[in-house]
């Protein structure tokens, strides 16, 4: 008898677990995604089990934790890819991308931490200085698509032209750095000889550090005089500006009277503008003059009878043939 009363306290205990769970699904299935976030943001400060739960589930997917580096140094190394990051905590898998052909870098690799609290740390701090080069780090499932393709990032990277050999990517950085804060930038190098182009790049994260430094009068680097200009002016291409989208009044074209065209939504089912057929007014008697009259046919003949001819009747065999005599005249036989 114990042992029924123990499974039926079970069993009731378990369906009371179960209408529960559902009981609570039904409360948080109308909820916004906001409103979800901030009641599980609060829980988990409350519950540091929750917490724990939270985090599981974030970092079960790689997703949330892999990086995309870019900007690196020709001769950066996976091990020193992996120094730059650790400390944002603990790297599952670092490794920087090379050319199959070559064996040489290709300028960016990926980083995977184990946990996705490590790799939100490390996106608040995007930009890393590695081997000389200011590299830049973004979601891997963002690709090239990241924080650096926004709408402005025309009137944030810089053309530094006119380098000496020796400026190397820290002494370019440090010397735009008085301008603002620099997202991204280095001085181009040869992938081969590993020697300076006598060019680089750097880009600031607002536009007004950017005309600073292009407005800037002092722009003597290494004993040179350099030239700073936006990138795409140098690339020959016209700068765009965006006007924000209040800017932007929407002006509706007169339409002409016609046939609706296909693929539009139209108001109406029947055609705007001319229907047909289309009635043809008649001209008015008055405008043209009639044609003149046909003349009237010739009368007819009456028909001449003609006399009947005997068809001749063609001899029959050769035809007979003139006797000829001496000298070719005509040999004449007397009658008899």
């Amino acid at each position: 008898m114990e042992d029924m009363k123990k499974r039926k306290m079970e069993e009731m205990g378990n369906n009371g677990e179960l209408s529960t769970q559902e009981e609570l699904r039904s409360l948080l299935d109308p909820l916004a995604k906001s409103q979800l976030v901030d009641l599980l943001s609060r829980l988990g400060s409350q519950y540091p089990s929750i917490a724990e739960e939270i985090k599981s589930i974030a970092s079960s997917d790689p997703v949330h934790r892999k990086l995309f580096v870019r900007g690196l140094a020709w001769n950066t190394t996976s091990e020193t890819l992996c120094a730059a990051f650790q400390m944002h905590g603990e790297i599952e898998e670092g490794a920087v991308i090379y050319d199959k052909t070559s064996g040489k870098s290709r300028g960016y690799g990926f980083i995977t931490y184990k946990h996705m609290e490590s790799a939100q740390s490390a996106l608040r701090a995007p930009s890393k200085l590695i081997d000389g080069r200011m590299a830049v780090c973004n979601l891997a499932c963002e690709g090239l698509s990241g924080a650096s393709t926004t709408p402005d990032l025309a009137q944030r990277k810089l053309y530094i032209g006119g380098l000496s050999p020796d400026v190397t990517s820290e002494i370019l950085l440090n010397f735009f750095g008085r301008h603002g804060e620099i997202e991204e930038g280095s001085v181009a190098y040869d992938k081969d000889t590993n020697e300076s182009r006598g060019f680089g790049f750097v880009t600031y994260k607002t536009v007004e550090a950017a005309k600073k430094a292009i407005d800037d009068p002092q722009k003597i680097l290494g004993g040179r005089t350099i030239i700073v200009k936006l990138a795409d002016t140098h690339k020959g291409k016209p700068v765009q500006t965006q006007l924000p989208a209040a800017a932007v009044v929407p002006v509706a074209l007169p339409m002409a009277p016609s046939y609706p065209q296909p693929g539009k939504a139209h108001p109406t089912a029947a055609p705007a503008g001319y229907t047909y057929p289309q009635t043809i007014a008649s001209y008015p008697a008055s405008s043209y003059p009639s044609p003149p009259a046909a003349p009237a046919p010739y009368p007819t003949q009456p028909l001449i009878p003609y006399a009947p001819l005997a068809a001749k009747k063609d001899p029959q065999g050769m035809p007979p043939t003139t006797p000829m005599g001496m000298g070719g005249y005509p040999y004449y036989i007397g009658k008899q």
